[in-house]
């Protein structure tokens, strides 16, 4: 199943979600196991080490240090893997509203990691940015 890749419709139907949760980012060495108390939502493996998407609370259970306590919002639309400008479109706006995010594209959905205390603040400028679409 192909996703969208019109840009108009991209933006026009991304229906941002805002998931329940505290996500934070963790690092262990390459070499390591994943703890088995913990269920990341995210894993990437990076020379330097690898990096894991976890709740804040498991982090905090197994004592894993952390950075970057951050809110999730998933853009429902399923938006194909090799459209052009989505995300671009998406962050240049919240650059230009001084939010920091980590966007994570997976197979259906594109995702943003954006700070705590800016979740209500990306979800309006999302909204801004899926209205401004329509004109």
């Amino acid at each position: 199943m192909s996703g969208e890749r019109d840009l108009t419709a991209l933006l026009r139907h991304m229906k941002p979600e805002l998931r329940p949760g505290i996500f934070v980012f963790c690092t262990i060495p390459a070499n390591e196991r994943v703890p088995a108390a913990i269920s990341p939502l995210l894993t990437f493996r990076e020379r330097e080490g690898t990096t894991l998407v976890i709740l804040r609370d498991e982090a905090e259970a197994v004592g894993l240090r952390y950075e970057f306590p951050s809110r999730l919002i998933t853009l429902t639309v399923h938006s194909a893997l090799d459209a052009v400008g989505f995300l671009a479109a998406i962050t240049a706006h919240l650059a230009d509203s001084g939010i920091s995010v980590n966007a994570v594209s997976a197979f259906h959905h594109d995702h943003l990691f954006v700070p705590v205390e800016r979740a209500d603040d990306t979800m309006a400028a999302l909204q801004d940015v899926s209205d401004a679409s329509l004109d």
